[in-house]
């Protein structure tokens, strides 16, 4: 049973009034473990019982169900359970051994379908550092929801429509035709689109005319003109192909790619209904939606020349992606810049009469910054997430030679480490904080640092190689020591964690979480032999299974690969 739930069930029969899921929100884990593994406040019952706490406290001890406890104490205002350390310690572990890879699962869910969007980079552009943010936080959250039994749906959200692809349009027209911009194009045609790109922009400044001759493409584009296609369909087929290799990289897969260019296909319904329900306005040539009693700016539907705008296409999304999927959530990983933008689409969508419009959810983010640098990549300034994963490789490569120089599968463990790092950087802070990225600070095998998890379940590993016990069901689980109790509740509360992380859509508590789990095993470690020949040994080796266990399956829900050996 869950130790905060047998605690809940005690209090339950000393007071009836109260529902079983109303106790156990209130009980506490004590920071200090001499004042008990968990801790009842009674303040909140002092104004219907019209008595102190204190007095409360002490007149609940003498109903609670006691047993199955080592003992049960008044401290105040408090009622402190201490558990059995021996008997909960042995069915922590077994319930990991009996069954590793679905432990810390729960039924959140209830296996309701939930849309999520991320990454969603834009094509004829490298993904840079800043496309991290969205594909790593997005790619964490569903598998953190996949734990508790949501049914997850993933879209990569291509920005393949907009003016900026009449922009890259009219740059090509201006200046594909040279014989640089063919090479370029040849050998690394991305990299080469985004150079057009910067430079109409730089150079817009100077030649507005270049704007102009951008909108005037994507209106074209808009209108099915067969050149415009023929391009768009080109910058679209060799961006994918380069995004797959990063995504390969990071071992994230979408169930689907349809972008912006899908959904501006359907366009006209939502315009339709938008003027059924007359909520369309004309305001200079545009047509708009008035959002002023939500103390929202208006959105802009149609522009003055005709052309739609992104929310235009994001009202489309919303109601495919409803009819397509019937998702009880539909979540949309962006910056923390958006969040005007997302209440604006939910009240439209409430405008419109959808009941559901508050299933849509903006999972917001923090920039990152590269050494204190804001990237951008209007103005060409962005670093290749490609390059840096490889730099990381490259560099836990080092490291790993220095270490282990023979370790025999050196290279796959450099990619594990490397790339493990530098995503484990990004998910460790809490999603909506700005994020400093300094390659020599991530890929370090000390610190608050994926290889420093990842380190720690390998030495476990290596205990457990050198044990030669992998078969723990005749072991007396009991029998692990005084010293593990600490390491052994922390292991029991990794459910309560991802049922945090997921109610919070935050990957950064199941970061936190295998890095307090990796520390307090490495202190254990350091105060216990647990290879000593005597009988005590195999539950100890037990205990290291379940931590080993238990750091893969957290590394596994952060897309974070847990090598056998470093």
């Amino acid at each position: 049973m869950d130790e905060k739930l047998q605690v809940a069930n005690a209090l339950a029969v000393a007071l009836p009034d109260l529902e079983l899921n109303e106790i156990e929100e209130k009980i506490e884990r004590p920071k200090d473990s001499n004042n008990g593994d968990y801790a009842f406040p009674t303040f909140f019952l002092a104004k219907s019982l019209h008595k102190a706490p204190q007095m409360i406290a002490s007149e609940l001890i003498e109903k609670i169900d006691q047993s199955g406890f080592d003992k049960v104490v008044v401290a105040g205002p408090y009622i402190n359970f201490f558990l059995d350390k021996a008997n909960v310690g042995a069915d922590v572990l077994k319930s990991i051994l009996n069954d590793p890879e679905h432990y810390g699962e729960s039924d959140l869910g209830h296996k309701a379908n939930v849309t999520i969007d991320y990454s969603s980079p834009n094509i004829a552009k490298p993904m840079g550092m800043g496309h991290l943010r969205s594909t790593m936080i997005g790619e964490a959250i569903a598998r953190i929801l996949e734990k508790v039994n949501y049914n997850l749906i993933r879209i990569d959200y291509l920005g393949d429509w907009g003016t900026q692809f009449g922009k890259m349009m009219a740059a090509y027209e201006m200046w594909g035709d040279s014989q640089e911009v063919q090479e370029g194009l040849k050998n690394d045609p991305i990299n080469t689109l985004l150079h057009l790109y910067v430079r109409i922009n730089t150079e817009a400044d100077e030649h507005p005319e270049y704007t102009d001759a951008g909108r005037e493409w994507f209106a074209k584009l808009e209108h099915g003109d067969e050149e415009a296609w023929r391009l768009w369909h080109w910058f679209r087929e060799i961006s994918l192909e380069r995004f797959q290799r990063v995504y390969k990289m990071l071992d994230v897969k979408f169930d689907s790619f349809n972008g912006e260019a899908f959904s501006a296909q359907k366009m006209e319904e939502p315009i339709q209904l938008l003027r059924d329900k007359g909520l369309l306005k004309k305001s200079r040539g545009a047509e708009i939606v008035d959002l002023d009693q939500f103390n929202l700016p208006p959105l802009l539907i149609i522009k003055s020349n005709g052309t739609t705008t992104y929310i235009t296409r994001d009202l489309a999304t919303a109601l495919f992606r409803k009819r397509m999927y019937g998702h009880a959530k539909s979540l949309y990983v962006v910056g923390a810049e958006q969040e005007v933008y997302f209440k604006q689409l939910r009240m439209a969508l409430k405008e419109l009469g959808f009941n559901w419009w508050d299933q849509i959810e903006h999972i917001s983010f923090g920039l990152m910054n590269l050494n204190g640098q804001k990237m951008s990549t209007r103005k060409g300034n962005v670093v290749s997430l490609e390059d840096v994963l490889n730099d990381s490789v490259d560099l836990a490569r080092k490291q790993i030679a220095e270490k282990n120089p023979d370790l025999k599968n050196a290279d796959e463990v450099a990619k594990q480490v490397g790339i493990g790092a530098v995503i484990f950087h990004d998910l460790k802070n809490y999603r909506r904080n700005a994020v400093n990225f300094k390659l020599e600070d991530v890929v370090k095998f000390e610190g608050e640092t994926g290889p420093y998890v990842q380190y720690a379940r390998a030495r476990a590993e290596s205990i457990l190689r050198k044990g030669g016990i992998r078969d723990f069901s005749n072991v007396d689980l009991t029998q692990v020591g005084d010293g593990a109790w600490e390491l052994i509740s922390f292991l029991g509360q990794y459910g309560e964690a991802v049922k945090r992380a997921a109610l919070n859509y935050d990957p950064s508590v199941v970061a936190k979480y295998a890095l307090e789990l990796a520390k307090k095993f490495n202190q254990y470690y350091a105060h216990n032999r647990i290879l000593n020949d005597d009988p005590q040994q195999p539950a100890r080796l037990a205990l290291t299974q379940t931590v080993s266990h238990v750091l893969k399956s957290a590394l596994a829900l952060l897309d974070v690969k847990a090598p056998d050996e470093m």
